[in-house]
């Protein structure tokens, strides 16, 4: 089997004691779409910020092309080619929508600067669906697009792999279908995505493959209707009464 893109062993956070991440062990594989699925409080965004490098690992190691990256800062693990997007979008408001998308630019896995980020900027947001509004204050956009400049900005930095925590929640049946689309689009230009995601339409139709998480465990792992149909996954979601 070829190296995986990404590799969890182990994989533990404690904060004091609460272990809200236990001896997590996947691997995804490259251009491959994974959901992590679970209930509110069960690890997923925790497992995105060990992975991304935002917190530090009690125990475990992490991967990338079979390199370790956990330990090391959030930004070197970001130029290595890992990028995320936040469950609460995070963006620049003192920056219009291009300067926003830009910042990731500078800072990002392959840098640029001046003119050549500008247009890249432009680009990316052509991509997401805002072309034209480079210019526009932040305060001026829906939810949606506020949403989509958050991820030009993750892109900007050129991302091998894209961890994307609930990019989809709070979008009306249109915009998912769009979102759902961009997101495929991502995958076919050769990106790896690993997606925290409670919408069961872009679980079904985006994951070639899901690990379920509850209470900080790993309790299942394979395709969205094998997992969908697990009694432990059931009632993890349900609760026992309904499983």
């Amino acid at each position: 089997m070829a190296t995986p893109v990404l590799s969890l062993r182990g994989v533990t956070k404690r904060f004091g004691g609460l272990v809200a991440v236990n001896a997590m062990d996947f691997d995804v594989a490259e251009r491959e779409v994974v959901g992590l699925l679970g209930p509110n409080g069960s690890g997923k965004s925790t497992t995105l910020n060990l992975v991304s490098g935002a917190l530090p690992l009690t125990a475990g190691d992490i991967s990338l092309w079979g390199n370790r990256i956990s330990g090391l800062p959030a930004q070197t693990i970001n130029r290595k080619g890992v990028s995320r997007t936040f469950q609460l979008v995070r963006l620049l408001p003192s920056m219009n929508v291009r300067e926003n998308v830009v910042a990731g630019a500078v800072f990002g896995h392959r840098r640029r600067w001046g003119h050549e980020a500008h247009d890249h900027a432009d680009q990316l947001l052509e991509k997401v669906g805002l072309g034209g509004k480079g210019d526009m204050a932040l305060g001026q956009l829906t939810y949606i697009d506020t949403k989509r400049v958050e991820l030009a900005r993750t892109l900007a930095s050129d991302p091998k792999v894209l961890l994307l925590d609930e990019w989809l929640a709070g979008l009306n049946p249109t915009e998912l279908q769009i979102g759902i689309t961009l997101i495929k689009s991502l995958r076919d230009e050769g990106r790896t995505i690993i997606l925290v995601e409670h919408v069961m339409d872009a679980i079904r139709s985006l994951c070639d493959r899901c690990v379920v998480m509850a209470a900080g465990t790993k309790i299942a792992e394979g395709t969205p209707s094998q997992v969908l149909s697990d009694k432990e996954v059931i009632r993890a979601y349900l609760g026992d009464d309904d499983a």
